[in-house]
């Protein structure tokens, strides 16, 4: 299902088009490279991937107390996992672009009136009327720019000090005090700040005026239109990068051998990302990373499996030994998202937190048995107070959601489950060294 954009304005696209050949790129192909270089390390081990952010982004978002929101419990959890583990933490948001999102379906009906899907900020709008739901060739532009405005704010927050977050004393812990588990997660953040102290004083100046904070942006390739206008081939470049975003992947909807998503991820240079389902088959998976990855290129792949906790213990070692039989590297990351979502009674779609736990568990069981590396996780969360997961020390119950579910797509991971999650993972880290 390759999800084209029907767009009834030729003119208008030509022209969205041209315009957006003539922007400067919203990222560098040396800043891919580099992100490259890590994804390579965190197969090996030697760093650990953190993938996060919105499902959906959209357009009235692009301001700044959503956008910091999201950086800083990023930098939190990836604080927490880097002390945790002893490893360099890469740090990718789902962020600066996440406006287009795939759709079972090409309509919806409500009370009779059947309309174009809702298809992400990128194509059309969310409110259901004819005029919102087509979709609109000049949303391309729009969504570039705020694309662009959203990383160029991350990188003035991090060049001005905003990654300071490893002192704790800056951080909200409340919801930890209905944890059975508060004192530990409290003595590891007064060991996280004796250690920043101690390096602070040793070197003689706050220890991130030392270290700059790597920021990596990613998301769903899924507008092509929007994807091959943004790709260009740089001067001193062998070959072709989309420039609209460090980590472009391809969607469980996207991923087929023959089709146009499939055909463009292989002609680009960035590190390109893959979304594997329960649908995945062994055989798939290998002629999917021989199409995208023909070169055995380290950083080069990563595979982002979205089983659910029900089936991951039996499937993923299938695909884990496929990969290796066939010779083929790979960077494996934990989606625990995706595969976890039902819908309550009432109609909620909701995720709950032990699933979500559970998975990360199983696969890091899975690839320890293999000899494998499962090297991060990907979440769908916000650093807002949202109620749109179950579970968790803050205790969010199916009443709850009712409270504040603001996702239009899918529930996500609220600040203090975010958070909470981290220790958790930092935790299981820190016991396999």
């Amino acid at each position: 299902m390759q999800q084209p954009v029907e767009y009834d304005d030729a003119i208008g696209l030509a022209a969205a088009l041209a315009t957006l050949r003539r922007m400067p790129p919203i990222v560098t192909s040396w800043e891919t490279e580099r992100l490259k270089g890590q994804l390579a390390e965190a197969s090996r081990g030697e760093r650990f991937v953190l993938q996060g952010g919105d499902c959906n982004e959209r357009f009235v978002d692009c301001e700044s107390p959503v956008i910091d929101a999201k950086l800083k419990i990023l930098l939190m959890m990836s604080a927490v996992l880097t002390y945790g583990s002893g490893r360099p933490v890469v740090r990718i948001g789902r962020i600066a672009g996440q406006y287009a999102k795939p759709r079972s379906e090409n309509s919806e009906t409500r009370d009779g009136v059947t309309l174009p899907a809702y298809r992400g900020d990128l194509v059309n709008r969310i409110e259901f009327t004819p005029d919102a739901r087509r979709p609109d060739p000049a949303r391309l532009v729009e969504g570039y720019t705020r694309a662009a405005l959203t990383l160029n704010f991350i990188r003035g927050l991090l060049a001005g000090g905003f990654g300071d977050v490893h002192h704790p004393e800056v951080w909200d812990l409340s919801w930890a005090s209905q944890s059975t588990r508060a004192a530990e997660y409290r003595a590891l953040l007064d060991q996280m700040r004796a250690s920043v102290r101690f390096l602070d004083a040793t070197v003689g100046r706050p220890l991130h005026e030392l270290a700059a904070v790597d920021f990596f942006c990613s998301h769903e390739g899924l507008n092509l239109d929007y994807e091959s206008a943004a790709t260009e081939r740089p001067p001193l470049r062998d070959g072709w990068y989309d420039l609209s975003t460090h980590m472009p992947w391809v969607g469980e909807r996207t991923r087929q051998l023959d089709g146009a998503h499939v055909e463009f991820f292989r002609g680009i240079r960035n590190p390109i990302g893959v979304k594997v389902g329960p649908a995945m088959g062994p055989e798939e998976l290998v002629a999917l990373a021989t199409a995208l990855d023909p070169d055995r290129e380290p950083g080069r792949l990563t595979l982002i499996v979205r089983l659910g906790a029900k089936q991951v213990a039996a499937r993923l070692p299938v695909l884990v030994e496929a990969l290796r039989g066939a010779g083929r590297p790979a960077v494996w990351i934990c989606d625990p998202m995706h595969g976890n979502t039902f819908k309550t009674a009432d109609g909620i779609k909701t995720r709950h937190f032990d699933d979500i736990l559970a998975e990360v568990d199983q696969s890091f069981a899975v690839h320890a048995a293999a000899g494998s590396v499962l090297a991060g996780v990907h979440f769908e969360l916000t650093g807002r107070d949202v109620t749109e997961v179950l579970g968790g020390s803050c205790g969010l119950t199916e009443r709850d959601l009712h409270r504040n579910y603001e996702s239009d797509v899918d529930p996500r991971l609220n600040y203090a489950q975010a958070l909470e999650m981290a220790f958790l993972i930092a935790e299981r880290l820190g016991r396999r060294g």
